[in-house]
């Protein structure tokens, strides 16, 4: 299934009892979702850390706690290589 071009909007809908059973806070379902969906490779780290409704840097510092890696590829690497020169020209 593609979307491309698309925005796909999603309401997702979880009970106080579930949250409860859980023995979670909604905040806390956030969090943990959005690092299982980054475990998995399913979300960037930006999507992550929007998901959990942190900033990169927060998102990053909740992973290193948790001796979580960072997925860092070679594509993301050339691409901060590009922003560094970039800067340096400016």
């Amino acid at each position: 299934m593609s979307f491309v071009g698309y925005t796909f909007i999603m309401h997702l809908t979880i009970s106080e009892a579930m949250l409860r059973a859980a023995k979670m806070s909604a905040e806390e379902f956030r969090l943990e979702s959005a690092i299982w969906l980054y475990q998995q490779e399913r979300l960037t780290l930006a999507q992550a850390a929007r998901w959990a409704g942190l900033t990169r840097l927060q998102f990053q510092r909740v992973l290193a706690e948790r001796g979580i890696p960072i997925h860092y590829d070679s594509e993301e690497l050339q691409r901060d290589f590009e922003r560094v020169r970039k800067l340096q020209q400016k």
